[in-house]
Parts: C-alpha cells; structure tokens; sequence
C-alpha cells in the first residue's frame, strides 16, 4: 500500500471514529482503550515522520553567497535565507527548519553583531521554524497578519501527507502588516510587499532597494515545479499574479531570491511566469470539459515541460494534480 493511501486510511479511520463519538456504539465495537492506543500510534507515527522530513531537510549544509557589500545569501537546509548585516544589527528574512538552528546560528554569528528583526516570507515551517530561539536572543519576527493566524493553527499539508500542530506562543510574530512593511538598517531600505493569495494567503516579497535584491519567498521556485498550498489559500492564478507584480519591480540586474532553488534573474522568473500560465491553461481546459483530476494526470499535459521543470518534489503528474485542486 502507498504512503499516501495508508495516510488517507488512517485519515478517515480517526473521522469514523470521531463521528461516533464516545457513546455506546464506541465501546460496542471498539474497547475504549484500544482505540485510545491506536489513536496515540497514528499520532506518533505522524510526529515521527514530520521529524524524520524536519531532519532531512536540516542535515543539507548551508552554502554562503555574498549579494551585495552587506547582503549574504545563505542557502540549503529549507529554502534561501537572506541577511543583511551591518552595526545596526542583523536582519534575517526566513529562518530554515530547526535542526538547522546550531548551523544557522553560527553562521549568524560570523557577522558580529545580533540579530535584530527577522522577516517571514510565508507561513510554512521551513521558512519559521526557528522564530522561538531568534525572538529567544532578542529578535523581533516581522510578518503579514495571516502568517500569524496560520501558525497558530494545525494544519495537514497534503502534497507531504504531513500533519503539523500549531506553533508554540514563543515562535509566533510579535509585529505584524496587512498590506506592506518598510526597514531601514545598515545603510539600506527594505520594502515588505504583501502578493494576493499565492502559494499561501500568507505571501511578502522583500525588496532590499540599494542592493537591488527581491526575495520572492515560495511564490516563485526556480527551476521545478511549486507547490501550492489551497489548503491555506494558495491558488496558481495568484501564483501568476505575483510573478507579473514582482517581475514589475525588478531590471535585467536584479538578483532575485527565490523561495527555493538557485539565485535568479528578471529572465529565469519570466520563463517560470510562463511555465505557470502554460500549464493553468492546459489543466484548466481539461477541468473545464468535465475531466476528473485522474482524467487531467492521466493526459499528460505537461509531459512537454517535464524535462525542465520536473526535477524537484513534484513531476508533472504531481503538479497537474495541484494546478486541478487550485484552479
């Protein structure tokens, strides 16, 4: 049986029994200890694979590439990190996956000063895991408004068949925006930008001006395929959107951050915008003529672009199924 359908089995097996509740059916069919037991394995099961993924991803080694006289780019163990650094303190935007913290933190260290604000491009755990031991030593998490409601709230991420419970109050933001922020520190201006529904409901770029730098967060994966997240208002329309509002503040010099994958260009993110719209197009053909999401895999509409943007977590399959489910 696959991951997946042993999720889902187990999914639907905890709402059955959810729905007969605690009366006398319950205890008929199900000693009430043993389905306390097989309620705690699944839970642990659960915990245990989103531990087992937080390592995996923590044990990738974080490469350092300068962007500008005081802005570095950290990368691997959860996407990109961006610093700028300088004697008015760190700024930090997105915070890798907690085992990475030891890692991260020394790394944060060689800079010689502490961190003052970090910045959350979006809700998802790679990008806010370490809020806790940041605002620990001090810092001050920056993020939109829906960021914090989100991480106050459980969440099943499907694409990974992982559960996650809320975040703790310690690793929650302290300040938060609806529509944009704005930072001045070491010599530099940082404009916030919150982007429509996207990947998340969650979304900011963040433009750093003098050092002509956009991190993009997760609306924009360079080279693969994205995932989006409808479970927390994500949509590939929204994707679109962004790419053509981001692409707007951005010149053939822009160094542009994206969420995951290499550094990139105005050109790497205007060939990912019409990857994007290439496939809504196509998807949204075969869900408009009454085709099922088995039917849209099963045509393979983008067995075409495959081949430059299937290299990631999903294949072409695994994305006609977000595009159908976001659409």
């Amino acid at each position: 049986m696959s991951r997946s359908v042993t999720s889902r089995t187990r999914r639907e097996w905890l709402q059955m029994m959810a729905a007969m509740g605690a009366g006398a059916l319950v205890d008929g069919l199900f000693p009430r200890e043993l389905a306390r037991a097989a309620t705690g394995r699944v839970a642990q099961q659960q915990q245990d694979r989103v531990a087992q993924f937080r390592a995996q991803i923590g044990a990738i080694p974080i490469q350092a590439q300068p962007l500008a006289k005081n802005v570095t780019l950290f990368a691997g163990p959860g996407g990109n990190v961006v610093v700028l650094h300088g004697s008015d303190g760190l700024v930090v935007v997105d915070t890798f996956v907690a085992p990475a913290w030891p890692k991260l933190q020394e790394s944060l260290k060689g800079f010689g000063a502490p961190v003052k604000t970090v910045i959350n491009t979006h809700w998802h755990f790679d990008h806010t895991d370490n809020h806790a031991p940041l605002r620990a030593g001090g810092a001050t998490v920056v993020a939109h408004e829906n960021t914090k409601l989100r991480m106050t709230q459980p969440h099943h991420l499907a694409v990974l068949e992982l559960d996650f419970p809320p975040s703790p109050a310690a690793a929650l933001p302290q300040r938060v925006f609806k529509d944009g922020y704005k930072l001045e520190a070491n010599g530099e201006r940082l404009a916030v930008t919150h982007v429509p529904p996207a990947h998340t409901d969650t979304d900011v770029a963040v433009r750093f001006e003098k050092a002509n730098v956009l991190h993009t967060g997760d609306v924009f994966f360079n080279g693969f395929y994205p995932y989006i997240d409808g479970s927390t208002g994500g949509r590939i329309d929204g994707m679109i959107e962004a790419a053509d509002r981001l692409l707007s503040l951005a010149d053939a010099d822009t160094k542009i951050v994206p969420g995951h994958g290499p550094l990139g260009t105005k050109s790497d993110y205007a060939k990912y915008r019409e990857m994007l719209s290439t496939a809504a197009d196509r998807v949204r053909k075969l869900k408009a003529s009454g085709k099922s999401v088995e039917d849209a895999i099963a045509a393979k509409p983008l067995a075409d672009l495959d081949a430059d943007w299937g290299k990631g977590r999903l294949n072409g399959d695994g994305f006609v199924k977000v595009v159908y489910s976001t659409l």
